[in-house]
């Protein structure tokens, strides 16, 4: 009687030890496939996020370099339509793509970006009243020029925090 007993207790620990086995093997490949798309996901959140800040940063530098041509243009007695058009155009492309940057930029990238994109905006309306002919007592060239040259200095700033954000390594040469 022993004999068989002995029997059964070692197949059934023969079969449970293989159950056991698979189940481990199992919950490996579960946390295994779990990681796998966890790095997937981050892979795909940064990747974005890295295609909104190229965005970003082509349109802040459209929109600035646009200021610059207004602010020329101004300067000149020809036509400044297409200066203007241009302005107008660099700047609504900003604002849409500032608006979705918004949406996915951490807090320390969003307090550079909005910062720019205040000047931006405030150039824009010192340069529109100026080529209007209703410019208020701080108006002037002069003016406008000093802000477009800190801008591009809040521009490097600004695509300095997004590179550090994404952990780009290297020195930003500044251009």
């Amino acid at each position: 009687m022993t004999a068989p007993a002995v029997a059964v207790v070692g197949v059934v620990g023969t079969l449970l030890s293989a159950l056991l086995t698979q189940r481990a093997a199992d919950r490996g490949r579960q946390r295994e496939q779990e990681r796998t798309e966890r790095l997937r996901e981050r892979r795909i959140e940064a990747e974005e996020r890295r295609s909104g800040y190229v965005a970003l940063n082509t349109a802040a530098r459209q929109y600035l370099a646009a200021l610059t041509d207004q602010l020329h243009a101004l300067g000149r007695d020809d036509d400044r339509r297409p200066a203007r058009q241009r302005l107008i155009e660099a700047r609504d492309l900003h604002r849409d793509v500032y608006a979705e940057a918004q949406m996915r930029m951490p807090e320390p990238v969003l307090g550079i970006t909005a910062e720019v994109s205040h000047g931006l905006g405030t150039v824009y309306g010192r340069l529109r009243r100026l080529d209007d002919g209703v410019p208020r007592p701080d108006d002037s060239p002069a003016a406008a020029q000093a802000d477009i040259d800190a801008l591009w200095e809040r521009l490097r700033e600004m695509r300095r925090t997004m590179r550090a954000d994404l952990g780009a390594s290297g020195a930003d040469s500044g251009h």
